[in-house]
């Protein structure tokens, strides 16, 4: 029985599968806290080491080697532990590139660009790291993750995201808000205002249209609440439900599973995903019909990509599925 990969998507590139919270942590101390916290609840999350906001100046190469020694231990179970390098107007961006792929080039799943002004320094900087790649011998091409915080990165998203090697789009609330120089007020920079300000609601539908468009996923901004559990999961179901992102930041382990439970599919949705999929399997993937309606290769690809969210964020799975489609 040929698995869906092998079917619904030849000829073109598919769709990321990414954890659904993209966890920042800036020191040696709360990175090595977050690998044990994704040692206990699985690859639901993935880790970037801030080499940009969390090394110190004038620490800059000791903080990057740091980094890649921690995605190089036995800790790292998974694999899902990236890095954010410095921008490309700082003058340590290509050293923490050079450190990186040098010492964990084999086991990055991504590395996070911040604060490009255009779609040309995003080109840069993807430039270089293909030469560096090829120049220390890594056998493969790193994904790039780009924030998207600047007026210049946001009149260029749609240039940025069909960027080759480009995996992923990354709000950047903060700085964006910071760029218009009180015209926009402080509260946007939390709920409601971060959803409901015209200027800011425009720039989440513009990087998540491009992204999805371009076949690159949509990553929504941090929250700003640490505590309170609900506040932080209806952060996330409004980003997703509302905006279409598929994954978001967390700045603290609180914010973890309420980002996760939100951006989890309906259950109900994903029981009729496995149905639907494992008949389109038994008649190898021709139409079918499914409680009255007819389901052909379309339909078939939302459910399956459904399916691999459900998984990614830790779903129970109904067995027959687990087994034919993940085991």
């Amino acid at each position: 029985m040929r698995h869906p990969t092998a079917v619904l998507f030849a000829g073109e590139k598919p769709f990321p599968v990414l954890p659904a919270v993209d966890h920042y942590a800036g020191s040696e101390k709360l990175i090595r806290k977050a690998l044990q916290l994704q040692k206990e609840l699985g690859p639901i999350f993935d880790i970037t080491c801030d080499c940009e906001d969390g090394a110190h100046a004038g620490a800059e190469r000791e903080h990057a080697e740091m980094a890649a020694r921690l995605v190089m231990s036995e800790d790292n179970l998974f694999n899902r532990v990236g890095a954010r390098v410095h921008d490309v107007t700082h003058a340590h961006w290509r050293q923490d590139m050079e450190i990186l792929v040098g010492i964990a080039g084999n086991r990055l799943p991504f590395i996070t660009l911040p604060k490009p002004c255009s779609a040309g320094d995003v080109r840069v900087q993807i430039e270089a790291l293909r030469e560096i790649e090829l120049k220390l011998n890594v056998d493969r091409r790193i994904p790039v993750h780009v924030l998207i915080e600047t007026h210049g990165a946001l009149r260029e998203v749609w240039e940025i995201a069909a960027l080759p090697g480009v995996e992923s789009l990354d709000f950047g609330l903060m700085d964006f808000v910071s760029g218009h120089h009180g015209a926009i007020p402080g509260s946007a920079m939390k709920s409601p205002g971060q959803f409901d300000h015209p200027l800011v609601a425009r720039a989440k539908c513009e990087i998540s249209a491009a992204a999805l468009a371009n076949g690159v996923i949509p990553s929504h901004n941090v929250t700003t609440e640490l505590k309170d559990l609900e506040y932080i999961g209806n952060d996330a179901r409004r980003a997703r439900r509302e905006f279409g992102y598929l994954r978001m930041w967390s700045i603290h382990p609180n914010q973890i599973l309420p980002i996760v439970e939100a951006m989890r599919p309906d259950f109900s949705e994903v029981q009729a995903a496995s149905e639907i999929l494992i008949a389109a399997q038994d008649t190898d993937w021709g139409p079918i019909q499914h409680e009255g309606k007819l389901h052909d290769r379309a339909s078939y690809r939302y459910y399956w990509e459904l399916l691999e969210r459900a998984h990614v964020t830790g779903m129970a799975l109904p067995g027959e599925a687990k087994s034919r489609f993940f085991g």
